[in-house]
This record gives C-alpha cells, sequence and structure tokens, in this order.
C-alpha cells in the first residue's frame, strides 16, 4: 500500500519552493523504483526505511540536500518507507544554502558535509516528530528563518532565461540576451543558481516536456513528439530519452504512466 500526497508551500516561500512531497508505504515486500531528472534540486527526509541506489551501491543518508542528476538511477528498498521531500524551483535553492548550487550536481550532501548546524537541529526533529503537519511545520519554520531575499535583478535575469527554456528555446546567446548578459556572465550565473550550466538544463526540460505532452496527450506519434519536444527528428528523441531514462519512450511507457514532475 502507498500514500502519496502534495503540500503547497507558505506564500513567501512560493517563489523559491515548487511543493513538498510525502511518501508512505507499508508491507515489507522489497522494491525498486527508476528516478529521473527533474530539472529541480531537493531536500530529502527519510524518516523511514533508506533508499538504495543501484547505480552506487550505497544507502541514501538519512537527510540530504540532493543536487541535479543528469541520468537515471533504480532505488531499491525493503519496508516501510517514510519520506518528506523539499522541492525547489530551479533558482530557488540560493535562498536557503549560501552555496553555489553547481557544487551539490550529482551529489547528496547531509548536514554534516555542508557543516551545516542549523540542518542538523532539523534533521533530529523531523526524525523523532511522527506527525507530518508537525514535521511540515519544522521545516517551513526552518526556510523562513533561512530564506534571503535573494539580488533581484540576478533572480529575475535567470527565471527569464529559464522560462525561455520552458518554452523551447535552447540557444544559449538568445538565453544570455534576454538575461541581458555576455554568454560568458550568464553560463557562471546559471550554473551558481540552478546547479548546472544552461545546456544541461535545456536537456532536462526538454525530456521533461516531452513526458509531460505523452501524460497530456497520450496517443502522440513519436514523430510528432519529437517535433512537438523540441527534437531535432525521432532518432534524436529516442536516444536522448534512452540518455535520461534508460528506456525508449515505447519502453518507458511500457514500464510506467508519462508524469512530468516539472511541468505538474
Amino acid at each position: 500500500m502507498e500514500e502519496f500526497r502534495i503540500i503547497h508551500p507558505a506564500s513567501i516561500l512560493a517563489p523559491y519552493v515548487k511543493h513538498y512531497w510525502l511518501l508512505k508505504t507499508t508491507g515489507d515486500a522489497a522494491s525498486v523504483v527508476r528516478t529521473i531528472p527533474t530539472g529541480m534540486m531537493s531536500l530529502i527526509f527519510h524518516r523511514g526505511s533508506r533508499l538504495l541506489s543501484v547505480r552506487e551501491n550505497e544507502l541514501h543518508p538519512r537527510v540530504f540536500l540532493s543536487g541535479h542528476e543528469k541520468t537515471f538511477d533504480d532505488l531499491k528498498y525493503r519496508g516501510q518507507v517514510d519520506m518528506i521531500v523539499v522541492v525547489f524551483r530551479p533558482a530557488g535553492i540560493r535562498a536557503f544554502f549560501s552555496l553555489p548550487a553547481d557544487i551539490v550536481s550529482g551529489l547528496r550532501l547531509t548536514a554534516g558535509d555542508l557543516e551545516d548546524k542549523e540542518l542538523a537541529t532539523l534533521e533530529n526533529s523531523v526524525i523523532s516528530t511522527a506527525d507530518d503537519r508537525q514535521c511540515l511545520r519544522l521545516i517551513e519554520q526552518f526556510l523562513l528563518k533561512r530564506c534571503t531575499r535573494l539580488t533581484e535583478y540576478k533572480l529575475k535575469r535567470i527565471d527569464a532565461a529559464i522560462r525561455l527554456i520552458d518554452s523551447g528555446q535552447t540557444n544559449i546567446a538568445s538565453l544570455a540576451d534576454a538575461a541581458c548578459l555576455s554568454t560568458k556572465q550568464f553560463t557562471r550565473q546559471f550554473c551558481e543558481y540552478v546547479g548546472v550550466n544552461p545546456k544541461e538544463f535545456s536537456l532536462t526540460i526538454r525530456f521533461q516536456r516531452a513526458l509531460h505532452i505523452l501524460e497530456t496527450t497520450p496517443a502522440t506519434s513519436l514523430t510528432d513528439l519529437a517535433c512537438q519536444g523540441g527534437y531535432y527528428d525521432q532518432s534524436h528523441l529516442i536516444k536522448e530519452f534512452k540518455t535520461i531514462s534508460g528506456y525508449t519512450p515505447g519502453e518507458y511507457i511500457a514500464e510506467c504512466p508519462p508524469h512530468s514532475d516539472y511541468f505538474n
């Protein structure tokens, strides 16, 4: 049995936090779930059984800041999973953590790794608190206390580029122009705020867009999906889909219902 919920953040946090999600499972059977890049970083709390990364053959930490992933991973678990996850908007992480976001790319950093005593205190409180609502209150109090008003003009520049990427624009010069920055300055600031360079981010968002199309219009052909998703052709679509998810589009649909975490 599985219970999954999405909770929206306080309005003051909404520019930086997309949502929280909570997952609980019951039973002792071993299971495997495939994760795929979403284009967003997250703060993850494991209050029950931890997940094992098949790719790394390593258990997830109890609580960690998760950087951008560029490809899929299979996660194994046995027993009861009890997770709370804070999902940040693409440039939101810098409102709460001062380190450049690209330092976290592909990593799972604990409070100890970050030398973050406030995060360590939150970890102990959330792990030892059974009530979900109280846990979310603790997390929001932490975020509200840490929330710093990002340099507005920088955030607006990065957000302008992200909106273009969301709409299918991938040309770096055009994205830099929209951000009123040189290509070099834009790439550096984008990495610092978002965690990956614009090209890497665009690849993930293009994949998420394809998932969203498959989710909302299941009858879409691969030819139309390639065209609507911003791929050169069907071959390009299949190749990128396989690299990011480990499946061709057809295999993916056969394994699980398509769902875009980014566009939903």
